[in-house]
């Protein structure tokens, strides 16, 4: 037998030890379970966790050590309270997930010619994933303001609405993730549309007529290096790409240019001056469908949440371990400052899941009774090119 055998054999052995005492551990969480059962208390017993990882972790001088024991049974706890919530029913006690139960119990069938709404003009990024979504016969309509476009989902003027969440070069867009925080409407599917911005300026005008330059922030940010070798170029900020393109030809500035797509040139009949002018050849936008009412569609398999947690030590790092423990994958987490709250945040989470899958009642009553407010924003599938 080899030196590693040996060492193989001997971590055989103590894990023999482990398993047989591990088991022995879930018998009497089990029994603390039929007990929380009859007395009507609460599986989650926060302060207590903590308690016992303290007391584990003094057991050892070793800092390295004391955070690998933490670790372990931060995953042994969340496997014993996965185990109790088979005997104990919660709900009542977690405003969140009552929420989300309400939420699904009156939810709706996808509607068939639903009016759609989305920011900006015809011709821009969001009208074109509308249009990947539901299809080229869809009644869609732009809107001035991502708040118009929400208020027309609140006055029950559309059905739905699509809006732009993130782009591959430039991140979040932030102030949809404030108005998702603000209404209590749910996300039910999403689209991805690639991102080639175009220079564009009336017929006639050359690149050196050029002194102004309009577009949405995120298309003046995406095209950034290509307008930093035009330093003498003022940039100019507007409500969306397609506004840009329709207020140049509008106008007929004949030293001004926008930035947006060659849809947007072809549609207000403008001249393309220069093509793919982003930084970014794989330029990418996310685009959600949002519905004031919850939708459960065929396919979903991903799920979107937003929570705020208490203020204090190790609290997102409690909620991040649930997803380790049962095995989901979070895709993606964003922080958003609340306002009037100093250094306080909203935190948006995806991940992968079904919300009618087994267990996930009990990944959400986790969730909800370790933050301070919990929601679910929705189910969905997503997007696959």
């Amino acid at each position: 037998m080899t030196e590693l055998e040996q060492y193989r054999q001997e971590i055989d052995r103590i894990d023999g030890e482990l398993v047989r005492l591990f088991l022995e551990r879930m018998v009497v969480t089990g029994k603390v379970g039929e007990y929380k059962q009859r007395q009507g208390i609460p599986v989650l017993d926060a302060g207590r966790e903590k308690q016992v990882i303290a007391a584990k972790t003094a057991l050892t001088d070793d800092p390295a050590r004391k955070a690998d024991i933490a670790a372990l049974y931060e995953s042994i706890m969340a496997i014993s309270r996965r185990q109790q919530r088979h005997l104990v029913r919660e709900g009542a006690e977690d405003p969140g997930w009552a929420a989300f139960a309400a939420a699904a119990a009156h939810r709706r069938e996808p509607l068939c010619d639903p009016r759609v709404v989305y920011q900006g003009e015809p011709g821009c990024y969001s009208e074109e994933a509308a249009v990947d979504f539901f299809g080229r016969q869809v009644r869609s309509r732009g809107l001035p303001w991502f708040t118009d476009v929400f208020a027309a989902l609140e006055r029950g003027e559309a059905d739905y609405a699509v809006l732009p969440v993130e782009n591959s070069s430039t991140g979040s867009i932030r102030q949809v993730y404030d108005l998702l925080a603000q209404y209590n409407y749910y996300m039910v599917g999403e689209s991805q549309v690639k991102v080639e911005h175009c220079l564009m300026a009336l017929p006639g005008v050359a690149l050196e007529d050029i002194r102004t330059v309009y577009s949405h922030e995120q298309g003046l940010m995406q095209c950034e290096k290509y307008l930093d070798a035009h330093r003498d170029w003022e940039r100019v900020p507007v409500l969306d790409t397609a506004g840009s393109a329709k207020q140049v030809a509008e106008t007929g500035e004949r030293t001004a240019a926008a930035i947006g797509s060659r849809r947007a040139a072809e549609l207000y009949g403008l001249h393309i001056l220069a093509e793919g002018i982003n930084y970014n050849a794989e330029n990418h936008t996310r685009f959600v469908v949002v519905s004031p009412v919850m939708e459960l569609r065929p396919g979903r398999n991903k799920i979107s949440a937003v929570f705020r947690l208490p203020h204090q030590s190790g609290s997102l790092h409690e909620i991040l371990t649930i997803f380790a423990v049962q095995g989901l994958n979070l895709m993606k987490i964003e922080s958003r400052p609340i306002p009037g709250r100093g250094f306080e945040y909203l935190f948006f989470l995806d991940f992968t899941g079904d919300l009618s899958a087994p267990g996930m009642d009990g990944v959400l009553h986790e969730l909800s009774q370790l933050a301070v407010e919990f929601r679910v924003l929705g189910n969905f599938k997503g997007y696959e090119p």
